[in-house]
């Protein structure tokens, strides 16, 4: 069944914080629409938008575009940061590093096919917004035509100027490594068939690369949570079939969409699990989420409490996000949630970019270490996409519409 998909001026409120980091404030209420139903379990996406253009002052976006930001630069750095060790075992990691384990970045802080596949999300998300006034609207197509992009790639020495929907970020150079992209993600985006919630690609991938590309959603803040949930779970069933895999790609979307608005990060993990609960298959995410929040008061962080909130190595899809969700709860600061998400024998680039995200999305980019920012492979990239999307999220009518419409705009994010 179709629903109404978003108010897209919704406001939100709290300024971005510098460290040491303090709790983000309440959202106050909204002019907004009345939000549109939730949709049921099996329900998709699609039909024409019910669109509400609230009001954005000045300081909201500014603290929207700070919180974006954050997002994925977190992200960015919580990958780069944990790849050269996201093969290791804690003691093989130990023994490399020291006691201490992993501080810092490598001088050459390289990301992921996460944080690729990250940025093509938003490019996606862009994209079906633009779209939107041409009457099509159904945000899980466009968002999978991104991703189609990035497999290219994975394949193409380079960006083919004569391919007209690339728009800018299929023409970053940059972009064209091949850096550990995930067998799912190549197998899931290796042909132009859409895979669904009815008929899934991949239906027994349980990895997390469906969760590390899913912060993005979440900066959706005019949508309900409901929403987020159901897009983001669609799009990670493109790739990762399995229900746990994109169950955990939902909650992770729902939890950093509550901390964009403001929320508590313990707070927005409560709605996480109240959407998660009336899903088929949830229960092995609600428990890892439930064993997250209790490991916050059973003593002092360690990798030894990081590894007891995994059953087997710390790979799976919801193991990854309790990680994440546990070193973003007890952080003292962005750095030292980082370093508590990477330093344990699971998928360290997969935990630190969730945990990245999670931070940088309830903080701001002033909070994210200033020198792994400068030394991360991207950042203008990263910084530019950002911006963009901050800027269609908030000016959008400005940008296309039925009155006016910007041909830079359209070139960076064409219709087709």
């Amino acid at each position: 069944m179709d629903t109404a998909t978003e108010t897209a001026g919704d406001q939100q409120h709290g300024p971005g914080a510098a460290q040491p980091l303090p709790a983000a404030p309440a959202l106050p209420p909204a002019p907004a629409a009345p939000a549109p139903a939730a949709p049921a379990a099996g329900a998709t996406l699609g039909g024409r938008a019910a669109v509400t253009t609230g009001l954005w002052g000045r300081t909201e976006q500014q603290d929207f575009r700070s919180r974006v930001r954050g997002t994925l630069l977190g992200s960015a750095i919580g990958d780069a940061l944990g790849a050269p060790v996201a093969t290791l075992s804690l003691p093989e990691l130990v023994a490399a590093h020291g006691p201490a384990g992993l501080t810092e970045p490598a001088p050459r802080a390289e990301v992921t096919a996460a944080t690729q596949l990250g940025l093509f999300t938003v490019d996606g998300l862009i994209r079906a917004h633009v779209r939107r006034d041409t009457g099509a609207w159904h945000p899980p197509t466009d968002v999978h035509r991104a991703y189609l992009r990035w497999a290219l790639t994975q394949h193409d020495w380079g960006p083919d100027e004569r391919r007209e929907d690339n728009g800018w970020l299929a023409q970053e150079e940059w972009l064209y490594a091949r850096r550990s992209p995930d067998r799912s993600c190549l197998t899931g985006f290796a042909d132009g068939v859409l895979g669904t919630l009815a008929q899934p690609k991949n239906p027994s991938a349980l990895d997390p690369a469906a969760a590390t590309r899913s912060a993005p959603f979440g900066l959706l803040v005019g949508w309900e949570p409901a929403l987020v949930l159901q897009l983001a779970v669609e799009c990670a069933a493109q790739s990762h079939g399995h229900p746990t895999a994109y169950l955990s790609a939902g909650a992770h979307a729902v939890i950093v969409h509550g901390l964009t608005r403001g929320e508590s990060l313990d707070s927005a993990v409560q709605r996480a699990l109240g959407l998660l609960g009336v899903r088929p298959g949830h229960q092995p995410v609600t428990d890892a989420l439930q064993r997250a929040l209790g490991a916050v008061t059973t003593g002092v962080p360690s990798p030894q409490a990081i590894e007891g909130l995994s059953s087997g190595y710390g790979r799976s899809a919801e193991e990854v996000l309790a990680i994440a969700v546990y070193c973003a709860l007890v952080a003292e600061n962005v750095a030292h949630g980082l370093r508590l998400a990477v330093n344990h024998g699971g998928d360290s680039a997969a935990t630190g970019a969730l945990c990245g995200s999670l931070l940088g999305a309830q903080h701001g980019e002033t909070a994210l270490p200033a020198a792994w920012v400068a030394g991360l492979e991207g950042r203008a990239t990263v910084l530019e996409l950002a911006d963009d999307f901050a800027l269609e999220m908030t000016q959008g009518p400005a940008l296309h519409g039925p009155t006016a419409a910007s041909t830079t705009w359209l070139t960076r994010y064409p219709r087709g």
